[in-house]
């Protein structure tokens, strides 16, 4: 879904991208209020998410599962350049995005997010990447598309733990939604890898890079956020005392942070 403002009346063109079984819809309490600041705002549906129209266990691989973004950034008039702002797994499509367009973002935003320069290419990068939800126990359901002689196709986060890993501090209504609109994610996105796979990041260093931490979150949990901070430094981090979806229980806060970044 490409949820357009006027072009020209706006001040910056954000690009949001969500994370794994949420979809464009997930921001519908920050689209209004970007929007209503004169920024332009295109919400992208990445495949297998609600809004794409697509199986999420047909998506099989990385490149495929983010090419919605892909192709948004491709058809960018010659000049322009957004503002990408990545949730959570979104943070691996937005840094593919990076390798690729460099010259196209004027700054990336991650919000809670998977932030590695080239995706997962060690057991470091899954370590810090990937969320631990062993203290939850049972937390997912997979689906064998392929059949169950071969790896998963897709997985979802079983509706009884949605709420306390992803939205606890969120309003009910909010996380009702969620757990009608949420869905399978494809397996392929924990295949992601892009660029030289640890070689050069000059291209992607040219891009400004903001963090925004959240203190209380159940998914990506502060320690590992931190220690992706650490391993490749932004130019700048904010933190939220909040749960992972800070566009559901902060979603105010969350929009005055990002128009003050650019």
């Amino acid at each position: 879904m490409d949820a357009g403002g006027d072009a020209t009346e706006s001040k910056e063109h954000f690009v949001l991208v969500h994370g794994a079984g949420h979809g464009a819809w997930c921001w519908f309490r920050l689209l209004p209020l970007l929007r209503g600041s004169g920024h332009r705002v295109s919400c992208v549906d990445l495949a297998g998410a609600a809004g794409s129209r697509v199986d999420p266990g047909s998506v099989r691989s990385f490149d495929e599962y983010t090419a919605p973004l892909v192709d948004l950034l491709s058809a960018l008039p010659d000049g322009e350049k957004v503002i990408l702002v990545g949730h959570s797994a979104g943070g691996l499509s937005v840094t593919h995005a990076m390798h690729l367009f460099s010259d196209r973002i004027k700054q990336a935003i991650f919000i809670a997010a998977t932030m590695l320069p080239f995706g997962y290419q060690t057991e470091q990068d899954i370590k810090d990447g990937v969320p631990d939800l062993s203290e939850f126990g049972d937390v997912y359901d997979l689906a064998f598309g392929l059949g169950m002689d071969h790896p998963p196709t897709s997985a979802a986060l079983r509706p009884e733990f949605q709420r306390m890993i992803l939205s606890q501090q969120s309003p009910q209504e909010d996380s009702a939604l969620a757990s009608i609109l949420l869905r399978p994610w494809p397996a392929a996105l924990s295949a992601a890898r892009f660029g030289r796979g640890g070689g050069d990041s000059s291209a992607i260093d040219q891009v400004r890079r903001v963090y925004i931490t959240t203190a209380k979150d159940c998914m990506v949990k502060p320690e590992q956020q931190e220690a992706m901070i650490h391993r490749w430094p932004p130019s700048k981090v904010v933190a939220m005392d909040t749960d992972h979806s800070p566009f559901f229980s902060a979603p105010e806060r969350l929009f005055q942070l990002i128009v003050k970044l650019p």
